[in-house]
């Protein structure tokens, strides 16, 4: 019997009065981080109606019904892995020991994702001298698929990883992410889809003691994207580093929902996240949740958000959310800000002799900038600041 298979067991036993529980997330607002429900079992999770903190700001009719399970899942993707010495592909069951290491499904879509995935790819990174490259393919226009990607590296490792999303059609998955002690792994995460398509994904990242993760998400195509990743800690010295960036055109939805675990002593956390925004109907979703826990004593944190509005009739939310249950800590901090286009900034470049196109092209390139940066490959910086571009011209034409 699997874990997922264990826990589903547990849930269908649960009295009368603790169903009401378990669906805490739905109807009723959560008092804590803590108190975030999950579970395996797609029934464990009620049926979103939009008025959810989990959902209220996903326009939920735009999910294809990944939501309500009215989905079929009858396509498939295609995950290519370009990896030299030093990374194991394998294409394992959900009934292997390692799937679920990394994190439990917290909503419906992620629990649906899970079910549907009969099968999960497993890279496990031994130390890499060349960036690993994944790609995931959509199952085309039309269609819906499941899948399940599933990273890990052993104690002490090395690596730099690219996980690429591109193509048409709808998606929802699980990606996890196993940090053994000692580890050292950069991650780079793309959605780059094409106009078309939904990806719902869940980021399930688990770090052992003393081990570094770096993420760098980067969506910039879909109809609708959202993910969701959750961080806990299995031991002392954990840190984490989570950027992202995010570009939204006219009618385009990206929601960025987070949350650090901190619930073990001398760990760290920074979070870095940007959007911009053009055209109508245009909306970014960001919200940030740090828990300390009572036992996280000397956790160092922050998490800040900056989106910027380039047109009119776009729409930015951004909600920080900062808990901390102990007075020892080295420092805890959160911030955010939206802002519009700065018209002195671009008749400051446009009075020094720039065109307005270029100038608006140097204001945004600017504002990303810091995040693309931290990517240490140079002909991905270089490629993303071409889409980036790209994104720009299209409130030209």
């Amino acid at each position: 019997m699997t874990a997922g298979d264990l826990l589903s067991t547990e849930v269908a036993g649960l009295a009368p009065e603790l169903e009401g529980a378990k669906k805490g997330q739905g109807s009723k607002p959560l008092a804590s981080a803590r108190e975030r429900f999950t579970s395996y079992d797609v029934e464990a999770f009620e049926v979103p109606g939009g008025r959810e903190e989990n959902w209220r700001f996903t326009p939920l009719r735009r999910l294809r019904g990944l939501h309500d399970r009215s989905a079929r899942f009858t396509g498939s993707v295609e995950i290519g892995i370009t990896a030299g010495a030093g990374v194991t592909v394998e294409r394992v069951s959900r009934a292997d020991a390692r799937i679920g290491q990394g994190g439990v499904p917290a909503d419906r879509v992620a629990a649906a994702a899970w079910s549907a995935a009969t099968d999960a790819t497993v890279n496990t990174i031994d130390g890499a001298p060349e960036p690993a490259a994944v790609t995931v393919v959509g199952p085309g226009e039309g269609s819906t698929a499941a899948a399940h990607l599933h990273l890990r590296t052993t104690p002490h490792a090395e690596a730099t990883v690219v996980v690429e999303y591109r193509g048409s059609g709808t998606l929802a998955d699980n990606l996890e992410v196993v940090l053994a002690e000692g580890s050292r792994l950069t991650l780079v995460v793309t959605e780059e889809w094409a106009d078309d398509a939904v990806h719902v994904g869940a980021q399930h990242v688990s770090v052992g003691r003393d081990a570094r993760l770096r993420t760098v998400a980067v969506a910039l195509g879909g109809d609708l994207v959202r993910t969701t990743p959750t961080v806990t800690y299995r031991g002392p010295g954990g840190d984490v580093e989570l950027l992202g960036l995010g570009f939204a055109d006219a009618g385009q939805h990206i929601e960025q929902r987070l949350l650090v675990d901190h619930a073990v002593p001398h760990c760290r956390s920074n979070v870095h996240y940007k959007n911009a925004l053009q055209g109508d109907g245009a909306h970014t979703v960001w919200i940030g949740d740090v828990l300390i826990r009572a036992a996280a004593e000397q956790t160092e944190t922050f998490e800040l958000n900056r989106n910027l509005v380039l047109t009119e009739h776009a729409r930015a939310d951004s909600v920080p959310n900062l808990e901390i249950e102990t007075g020892e800590i080295t420092g805890a901090g959160h911030a955010s800000a939206t802002g519009r286009f700065d018209d002195e900034q671009l008749f400051y470049l446009q009075s020094r002799g720039i065109p307005e196109d270029v100038a608006r092209r140097l204001v945004v390139r600017g504002f990303f900038g810091e995040i693309i940066a931290k990517i240490p490959l140079p002909e991905l910086r270089e490629r993303l600041e071409a889409a980036v571009e790209a994104e720009l011209a299209l409130s030209r034409s």
